[in-house]
């Protein structure tokens, strides 16, 4: 068995590494068959199909809430109708209304599927034979800015986790304006006196959902572990913080995204909506205005940049670091951390960076902490200056959000965090460029390897590790057990973070100057709170 050790930075995985990570934790699929036919749950029957192993069985499209359309676009998910006979349960729904991936994004592009308002369905990969297993449930909430995406992306295909002997979920929730539109009209119909968080309730309507059904697939309602990436993983924090999604789950998995920086308040959402309203001449009447049009229309009008979970009283009564300040967080066992490159895709004008610019915008942004920001992320160099500009991005957008999370967890709550930092780059011409990129890990952690790189075998037994880890960490609240380097409970006192990469092994203090400083800059923003909003994603 590994043990804890400072990293060396080799090009491999240790050989005894990648000989005991086929020891993990039960990807025993002989001792299953596939669940069998039709399946009930509480809207009717549902009738699968094989995964690419028989002993896997699919459930795909089933319908968690009531279509968001017409008078229940911008309202509380309601129940899903009920069906008589059997429902079949083999093919995908559309997707959540969104626009492509900009060019300058193109590793996330992708062809978009048949586009649509009523889109809240759910998919189910199992492999229990029977509806007894009460096997631990692994319910994933995917990424995109909260703007793109889906359950239904090849790249979340849950087959290979389910193997390990796991039931996998995927969502669809609303997205972009129509996942987190707040207006006075909105608040004012409502009974909670709240708007903007509808993507949230989607969420929690979904959660509650596999609560009510899934001891039908063979998975315990009790063991449930919530899991995303960039925006699922602020989806995660921000469900981890609501009242509303008390009891769902018992374990969450945040990978690259939290919210402990500003946050919008129900005011300042209003106005956004309220200009995106008068934008589309919804002045009087304006709810059914705003429901008459359509979903391009809406769509066009939005401004994108303004999507995120909004602090309206229901969903989120504060905000989310004062939520878990107070200690009034669904108090869980936690796994989360980021990736070492996230910036090389999110933000890849950086690589044109040049010394003089980049010192005079931080003199302008930073102020009196500039000097030490530049001791930080100097540009003696314009090649410096690209180093450190990609260097800032993650710490300040991602790694100073995971690390103060993890602290956060652990100063207030009675359960463990676990952070991991990911530096993996995918083999290939681009590795130079893309390296350890945002959302890189997602290929390790499903075992899906979508992208189109030439692949190692170093990748795939890295994957059986990462997703070992995850599974291991679903089925029992703590990422360990046989053939895997032993992953400490995070101690802000130690600092240490689980290195995911060329090698897996205990890492102290990862990038801990930049947090600190971002650390530092947060309390300047904020009159010693936690204050400045988040970056772009």
């Amino acid at each position: 068995m590994y043990t804890p050790m400072r990293c060396t930075f080799t090009n491999r995985l240790p050989l005894l590494l990648c000989l005991t990570a086929i020891v993990l934790l039960a990807s025993s699929a002989s001792a299953f068959a596939a669940i069998s036919d039709p399946v009930r749950v509480e809207q009717g029957q549902v009738a699968g199909t094989p995964g690419k192993d028989a002993d896997i069985r699919v459930y795909k499209g089933i319908p968690y809430a009531a279509p968001p359309v017409g008078d229940l676009r911008w309202k509380a998910p309601q129940p899903a109708p009920s069906w008589s006979g059997v429902r079949d349960a083999k093919e995908f729904s559309a997707v959540c209304w969104q626009t492509p991936y900009p060019a300058a994004a193109s590793i996330y592009q992708s062809e978009l599927p048949k586009l649509s308002e009523d889109c809240l369905y759910l998919n189910v990969w199992t492999p229990a034979k029977t509806s007894k297993e009460a096997l631990p449930v692994m319910f994933w909430i995917h990424g995109g800015g909260f703007t793109r995406g889906s359950g239904s992306s090849p790249a979340y295909d849950g087959e290979a986790l389910a193997r390990k002997g796991v039931v996998v979920v995927t969502i669809n929730y609303r997205l972009g304006v129509f996942g987190f539109f707040a207006h006075p009209a909105l608040t004012k119909e409502s009974s909670h006196h709240a708007s903007g968080n509808y993507a949230l309730l989607d969420q929690i309507a979904a959660l509650h959902w596999v609560k009510k059904n899934i001891g039908a697939f063979g998975g315990d309602p009790n063991r449930v572990t919530i899991f995303g990436e960039s925006a699922g993983s602020w989806a995660v924090n921000a469900l981890m913080a609501s009242p509303q999604a008390k009891g769902l789950f018992q374990r969450a998995i945040g990978e690259s995204g939290g919210s402990f920086s500003q946050m919008r308040g129900l005011a300042d959402a209003e106005k956004a909506g309220e200009t995106v309203a008068t934008s589309l001449g919804a002045t009087e009447d304006v709810l059914k205005i705003l429901r008459s049009k359509s979903a391009e229309e809406i769509l066009k009008a939005s401004n994108e940049s303004t999507v995120r979970p909004v602090v309206d009283g229901f969903v989120l009564p504060e905000t989310v670091s004062a939520i878990f300040a107070q200690g009034k967080q669904n108090d869980v066992p936690l796994l989360i951390g980021f990736n070492s490159d996230e910036g090389r895709t999110l933000a890849p004008q950086g690589a044109g960076t040049k010394a003089a610019p980049y010192v005079e915008g931080v003199r302008q942004r930073y102020g009196s902490l500039s000097d030490q920001f530049l001791k930080t992320y100097p540009a003696g160099s314009d090649e410096e200056a690209v180093s450190s500009f990609f260097a800032a991005f993650r710490d300040q957008v991602f790694g100073w959000e995971m690390r103060t999370w993890a602290r956060m967890q652990t100063k207030t709550g009675h359960h463990p965090a676990y952070l991991y930092y990911f530096t993996r780059r995918p083999p290939g011409p681009q590795s130079e460029k893309l390296r350890a990129f945002h959302a890189a890990e997602i290929a390790y952690v499903f075992g899906t390897f979508v992208w189109k790189f030439p692949w190692e075998e170093a990748d795939h037994k890295l994957s059986d590790v990462i997703s070992g880890y995850w599974v291991n960490f679903a089925t029992t609240g703590n990422p360990n057990g046989n053939g895997l380097a032993k992953w400490p409970a995070y101690d802000p006192g130690k600092d240490e973070a689980m290195e995911l990469g060329d090698q897996v092994c205990v890492r102290t203090a990862v990038n801990k100057a930049g947090l600190d400083f971002f650390d530092a800059y947060q309390q300047s923003m904020s009159g010693g709170g936690r204050g400045v909003a988040a970056g772009n994603r």
